[in-house]
């Protein structure tokens, strides 16, 4: 007899408590021995669909898989959109995801839609369900109180309008975790070691939240999780021309050059934080004596939001 497989179809961008909530769903369906399926579109079908409008990430796919498979899910396919596949009718592309996973449940929230121009949903999925033997299943959305009181449906939209305005505290709530932001680490002015802030300069292909300082976790490639005060923005005291993001990570031993690790080059290694904390807006100030004065006490003020050691994150 074949186990029970339930299946759950998405973006996934970013693995809210949304899109938790179908692992869950789709676990309670199969239980501790059944297999629990995601299939995930990577990247966003609008990169095919339209040169303009397509969503930034809030995660790279390794991250969004390591999130779905800490969730509860058994295995995370990606699906790759491209013109074929997105010019598939809904009934045709039900029926290819039916005879390749042969689903004993399908789990879906109930705005659902899928196919070509979108025509496809749960209605669908249940009349297929009953010809190829598997259950619909319909998951509500969630709904979460926002610091200021107010109630948000939880989207990936709605968690990537909150870091586009640095209301991460709040993007934390809906995501269940603090926001991580990663990128592999390159060389910038080098500006910060000369006035003891030594920073790594993280690109990344992600959401970059509001100009400001912000208290994070920083999640070296060792493993080790550590503090760091970060700065997001165009660096105004020194002139700065294009935004980034810049972490200073706290207990390392500082120098020049400056390695977090023994024997990893300066440069092209990742570097991933969890934003937990807005400090404080990205300002200009008259000098650089004042400037390292204010860096010195965002880097006290860091410790306030993070009062005991990260422990390992991964």
């Amino acid at each position: 007899m074949s186990l029970p497989v339930a299946v759950t179809i998405g973006n996934f961008d970013g693995v809210h408590l949304g899109h938790q909530a179908l692992i869950r769903a789709c676990r309670a369906e199969v239980g501790s021995t059944g297999r629990v399926v995601v299939i995930a579109f990577d990247p966003h079908p609008q990169s095919v669909l339209a040169a303009r409008g397509v969503p930034e990430r809030l995660t790279t796919f390794d991250e969004r898989a390591r999130v779905l498979l800490e969730t509860g899910a058994d295995e995370v396919r990606r699906l790759a959109p491209d013109a074929q596949l997105l010019g598939m009718d809904a009934r045709s592309f039900a029926e290819q995801v039916a005879e390749t996973f042969k689903p004993t449940a399908w789990v879906e929230g109930s705005d659902f839609r899928f196919g070509r121009n979108r025509v496809g949903d749960l209605a669908l999925i249940r009349e297929l369900g009953v010809a190829h033997n598997f259950t619909t299943i319909e998951v509500e959305s969630v709904e979460v109180d926002l610091e200021d009181q107010t109630v948000v449906p939880v989207s990936s939209s709605m968690v990537r309008w909150l870091v586009l305005n640095g209301r991460v505290a709040d993007a934390a709530r809906l995501l269940g975790r603090p926001y991580r932001y990663s990128g592999r680490v390159v060389r910038c002015d080098r500006r910060g070691r000369t006035i003891g802030f030594p920073t790594a300069n993280i690109d990344g292909d992600m959401v970059m939240p509001a100009n400001g300082i912000y208290a994070c976790h920083a999640t070296l490639p060792d493993g080790r999780v550590l503090p760091a005060a970060v700065n997001v923005g165009t660096r105004p005291t020194v002139d700065g021309h294009h935004r980034c993001v810049e972490a200073h990570v706290l207990g390392l031993e500082q120098g020049t050059p400056w390695a977090p690790l023994p024997g990893l080059p300066e440069y092209n290694w990742v570097l991933a934080i969890d934003i937990v904390a807005w400090l404080r807006e990205e300002v200009k100030f008259n000098s650089i004596d004042a400037l390292v004065d204010q860096m010195h006490r965002d880097c006290a003020r860091v410790f306030d939001f993070l009062p005991t050691p990260a422990g390992d994150r991964r």
